[in-house]
């Protein structure tokens, strides 16, 4: 079989996995999309509980909506990827799209957020030092091109930096965004086929997988996901839920990206995060704790 699944933080969407490269870029399909440049992609859109298809690297990533099981239907699903890959339509190879790339400020003083029109990483990739960034060369181009960058945190179609006290992002943004910019434009590789994406977190810290959630841990990931991440995302940051203490009725917060040592974030999250909770959830949360990424 050249084709086998495997799960993601999110368990509506699954990748497919192939035995070789599809793409060295990202394109996302919806079902507004035409996917006229991928025939896999126009059938899979055809079926009523698919909501999105990603196609990246050496993977297809298919978000279907929650009241289908995957055990259901992912061998049928796995039988399609696999005719298409053999068939060679799997993606059609199209004049590149010319990137453009914008900065954002972010609540957090030391982060600026570079937005691309075009998705650049199918899952949240966290390296918080130069050290841990082998198999994201942009990354490593970033951390060689400017020493001042701390931190680098890429999700969708955005990378947001963190720098340290030696330099003034007012002198510098342009420049970076620039760099990021050319280094698109010229075909450079965001992410290596072989990096295994996955949660940072500090080392006394274990982020509990979606899977192993109680029904109030899963009440509360819910709630974050549709009324806080949005924001949160917005700001160049992601928050994770890492576990629910049922005795002293406190949710623990995993904090990533821009929301990460932000000044804001913990005034964010009493006033914010664990008022919505108690709104929500009355008589279950009573506190909201936070740890950074």
């Amino acid at each position: 079989m050249r084709v086998y699944t495997e799960n993601t933080p999110n368990e509506n969407v699954l990748k497919f996995v192939c035995d070789e490269t599809l793409t060295q870029g990202g394109v996302e399909f919806t079902k507004d999309s035409a996917a006229t440049e991928s025939p896999l992609a126009q059938v899979l859109l055809t079926i009523p509980f698919i909501k999105q298809v990603f196609i990246t690297a050496n993977f297809v990533a298919i978000e279907k909506i929650d009241a289908v099981s995957w055990d259901d239907v992912k061998d049928d699903l796995l039988e399609i990827v696999n005719e298409h890959l053999e068939e060679g339509i799997v993606l059609y190879q199209q004049k590149k799209q010319p990137y453009t790339v914008y900065a954002e400020m972010t609540p957090n003083p030391s982060v600026m957020k570079f937005v691309a029109n075009a998705p650049l990483v199918p899952e949240i990739i966290e390296i918080k030092d130069k050290e841990k960034a082998a198999g994201v060369p942009l990354a490593v181009a970033i951390f060689k091109e400017y020493p001042f960058i701390k931190e680098v945190f890429l999700t969708e179609n955005y990378v947001s930096l963190t720098k340290d006290d030696s330099e003034d992002w007012d002198l510098w943004t342009m420049d970076v965004r620039s760099f990021i910019l050319n280094y698109l434009q010229a075909g450079g590789i965001v992410f290596e086929e072989f990096y295994e994406f996955k949660t940072e977190a500090p080392e006394e810290v274990v982020v509990k997988p979606r899977e192993e959630f109680t029904d109030i841990e899963e009440q509360i990931k819910s709630i974050l996901d549709e009324y806080v991440q949005p924001a949160v995302q917005n700001d160049g940051g992601n928050i994770e839920l890492i576990g629910f203490d049922v005795e002293t009725r406190t949710a623990k917060m995993l904090l990533q990206g821009a929301c990460s040592g932000c000044p804001s974030s913990t005034a964010t999250l009493k006033n914010g995060i664990e008022g919505l909770l108690k709104q929500m959830m009355p008589d279950v949360v009573d506190n909201v704790e936070a740890v950074n990424g």
